[in-house]
């Protein structure tokens, strides 16, 4: 069981102008014929999401698991041609044009959340097919024939295996559809920026290898003992066929097109703001992460700021190290002093846990509800490890990266444990998992600034659980912060003011620890995605600014572990929603969510 036999009930929402629900009550309908009126809103919302969720399952190729949750075990791949997604761009005008049908004051409760999630997750679906964003489908770290095979493990049962042979039988077709699609944006200038592609290609090469050694074959080395020994040989063997006559070819036929088609045509501009429709496209993208209405002259502004007072932090620390010299000389004297980087991969991964294992200890002082659900710590996969970020945590796994030692600092591994997995987003994506009362489409739907916020904040929470050792981790800690806000200030030089891609390194190199390495990979995800990386600082300065307006105003009625309870039982929303929610939380006392026993 959790730590407590809490379960999560949001008793604080918004509606349209972020109006307050007190103590978790709304205000009863005046008569019968109100209360109706209000069922029946609640009654349309319902079918409208609930309809687009199935729908859009359907579109993306989805089927449920045993547990009624969504997953990729189809037996084919997604449509995504221009046709396809035309109708998607149909289907979601329609469902927002009823959406605004949808008297929003009639709504109950939790309703309103539902409709402020369901709102936003349209509008960026649709912002995405209206730019064709689908014409650029891939970026500096994520690609969209990469994940076509598991990273680890096998399948449940025989028919899933089947399903699995019949999706790498479908991958020529959707390679081909990928193909068009690209080609349609390398006509009209719109493209993933050339320094972005170059070296990335190389991320298709193990795929084009023949029999054993290629990673769609992987998941025929953990197949269950309840599979019979005879359809196991007949399922490896049709597997083997099916890689060496289908997927080969078509990875071979897609490195070819992207070595000499792709790259060589691929856009030598950087900003999003001259791509077609450029500023209208990133004022949407801007949006889609962030959620918020700010512009990137606000947004630039904002960076520069936050740059200022986190430099001023890290003199301090500075000198708590007892090193003497100039800022630029510490940052080198740290990316270049031995002492700080781990000669093996274990050492990387075993800090890594130790950090883990170190906030468990931490957690219930910390947060009320504790999720059942555990994760592992693993290398990032070594076909993306030379062009992955540091780490990326999930629901299963906890992914640190391994590769090129020499430039993973131990000193920003603190942090970037919290961020990730523990009580970041591995810790985060737990307790979603068993949140009780959402519909389907909230439960796999997820903001960045919300996400990302939450786990930014929690390396700004690891100085008070008392988890940095040393100057030099807290120091981590601050290069860290300092990165996403230098993010504010970068992502926008990049697409809007056209900073080119040495100011942007350059801006990297001056304000932060990060190595070389790192500096290089990050400015070019931030090239090829223009508006992510705005979405971390944003939430976490929000949530940060409600805290301290939490101990203000409440004083010794201030419990951290209401607060986090709140945010987390509210689930990925809005940050507009995330910040009328603690407002209300700072007006209902403190109390936090229900703490009653089911």
């Amino acid at each position: 069981m959790p730590s407590s036999n809490r379960r999560f009930r949001p008793v604080l929402t918004i509606a349209g102008a972020c109006a307050i629900v007190v103590n978790g009550v709304a205000p009863a309908p005046a008569t019968a014929s109100a209360a109706a009126t209000a069922n029946t809103a609640d009654q349309r919302l319902q079918a409208l999401y609930n309809a687009e969720w199935e729908w859009r399952q359907a579109e993306m190729a989805r089927v449920r698991d045993a547990n009624g949750r969504w997953n990729s075990n189809a037996d084919r791949l997604p449509r995504v041609d221009a046709q396809a997604q035309a109708a998607r761009l149909a289907y979601w005008t329609r469902a927002l044009a009823t959406l605004d049908g949808i008297p929003a004051d009639k709504l109950s409760a939790d309703e309103k959340i539902n409709a402020a999630v369901f709102r936003q997750a349209i509008t960026t679906l649709a912002d995405n097919v209206r730019f064709k964003t689908y014409e650029a489908p891939f970026n500096a770290d994520t690609f969209f024939w990469s994940g076509l095979s598991p990273r680890s493990g096998g399948f449940a049962n025989a028919a899933e295996y089947r399903a699995y042979i019949n999706r790498m039988r479908d991958i020529p077709r959707y390679f081909d559809e990928q193909t068009v699609n690209m080609r349609a944006g390398l006509k009209r200038g719109y493209t993933v920026p050339r320094i972005a592609v170059v070296g990335r290609d190389k991320t298709i090469e193990p795929f084009t290898v023949p029999g054993a050694g290629n990673p769609f074959l992987d998941p025929f080395n953990a197949m269950p003992p309840s599979i019979p020994t005879a359809e196991q040989a007949q399922l490896k063997a049709e597997a083997a066929s099916v890689v060496d006559s289908v997927v080969v070819p078509a990875y071979k036929k897609l490195l070819t097109f992207i070595r000499s088609e792709y790259l060589t045509k691929a856009r030598t501009t950087l900003a999003a703001e001259t791509l077609p429709e450029g500023k209208a496209f990133y004022q949407a993208q801007i949006k889609g992460f962030t959620t918020l209405d700010l512009t990137a002259e606000q947004i630039h502004a904002i960076g520069l700021k936050e740059v200022a007072r986190i430099t001023a932090e890290m003199e301090k620390v500075k000198a708590e190290t007892g090193f003497t010299g100039t800022m630029p000389e510490f940052l080198k004297f740290l990316r270049t002093d031995p002492q700080f980087y781990p000669r093996t991969p274990y050492e990387l991964l075993a800090f890594s846990a130790y950090v883990a294992k170190r906030v468990d200890g931490k957690l219930a002082e910390t947060i009320g509800f504790l999720p059942r659900r555990r994760f592992t710590i693993l290398p990032v996969p070594p076909a993306l490890a030379p062009i992955y970020t540091g780490g990326r945590g999930g629901l299963e796994s906890c992914l640190m990266n391994t590769y090129d030692l020499p430039s993973r600092p131990l000193y920003t591994l603190t942090a970037l444990t919290l961020h990730e997995c523990n009580p970041g987003h591995s810790f985060q994506a737990a307790v979603a998992q068993e949140a009780k009362g959402r519909p389907d489409f909230r439960r796999q739907t997820s903001f960045s600034g919300y996400g990302e916020g939450w786990a930014l904040y929690m390396e700004w929470l690891g100085t008070k659980m008392g988890v940095y050792d040393t100057p030099y981790e807290n120091f981590g800690r601050l290069s860290y912060e300092i990165w996403r806000a230098s993010r504010l200030a970068i992502d926008t030089g990049i697409h809007h003011y056209g900073w080119t891609r040495d100011q942007a390194q350059q801006y990297l190199r001056d304000h932060t620890a990060l190595s070389e390495h790192e500096i290089e990979t990050e400015i070019d995800r931030y090239i090829a995605w223009p508006g992510q990386a705005l979405a971390y600082k944003l939430g976490e300065m929000l949530i940060r600014r409600k805290r301290a307006e939490a101990e203000a105003r409440l004083g010794a009625a201030f419990d951290q572990r209401h607060f986090h309870d709140v945010i987390l039982s509210l689930g990925s929303v809005p940050l507009p929603v995330l910040e009328a929610r603690l407002d209300g939380f700072i007006a209902d006392g403190g109390k936090g969510i229900d703490q009653g026993n089911d």
